[in-house]
């Protein structure tokens, strides 16, 4: 992880997208430094996901920019320094033969050169991880057996194993237990706070994220209020 200052590594300018001429987003500016923990809240189908994708270059925008710690979006390559955990992974070969272990361990291979080899600092890392996530028995487990919530806390691990400079999560509490998702807030609190790890939380739980973030954006198709 790069050390960041408090700088703008996130700026949107009226940032706006349409499906089929229909437009889902209206020219939302933001501005998010490095350390901050944000919010996103809102209702459903208010465009919360569809902001984050946009933000991640995994769909056009019809106006408007993005700029990723100072570049913009179309020159931005460092896509190690970030981390995201979607709502769904509907890209994600669930039957894939491969443990746990293996899962998340790929979470650190994935942007490193030919050859990938695993370390001993690697492999304390995914121990730390999955211990977090209250997973460590299942290190050795077929991903295909696990159940959804099973699941979820794997795709969870593998996003937070690399400790990236910013972390993007969507509803990512959803499909965890009351003591898991104390764990889960409790962890990534330590890494905004002590780390610097910039964090944007999209969330239904209002009541939890409260105790946690530095801000708090509402969206529905625009930015409503910060």
């Amino acid at each position: 992880m790069q050390q960041i200052k408090m700088e703008n590594i996130l700026e949107t300018k009226n940032l706006s997208v349409a499906y089929e001429k229909i437009d889902v987003l209206n020219h939302i500016s933001i501005s998010i430094k490095g350390g901050d923990f944000v919010g996103i809240i809102g209702p459903n189908g208010g465009g919360k996901t569809t902001l984050i994708k946009a933000i991640l270059g995994l769909i056009p925008l019809s106006n408007g920019s993005v700029k990723l710690f100072g570049k913009d979006i179309k020159e931005f390559k460092e896509w190690n320094r970030i981390g995201y955990l979607p709502q769904k992974h509907s890209t994600v070969n669930l039957l894939f033969p491969a443990t746990v272990e293996e899962v998340v361990t790929l979470g650190l291979l994935s942007q490193r050169k030919w050859p990938k080899r695993v370390s001993l600092d690697d492999k304390n890392k995914v121990t730390e991880i999955l211990k977090t996530l209250g997973i460590l028995e299942l290190r050795g487990k077929m991903l295909s057996i696990l159940s959804g919530g099973q699941q979820q806390r794997v795709f969870l691990a593998r996003a937070l194993v690399s400790s990236p400079d910013m972390l993007i999560f969507d509803e990512p509490s959803t499909a965890l237990d009351t003591k898991s998702r104390e764990s889960f807030f409790d962890f990534i609190r330590r890494l905004n706070k002590e780390g610097g790890v910039t964090i944007i939380l999209i969330t239904h739980d209002t009541s939890q994220v409260n105790n946690y973030v530095s801000k708090l954006l509402y969206i529905d198709k625009e930015l409503v209020e910060q």
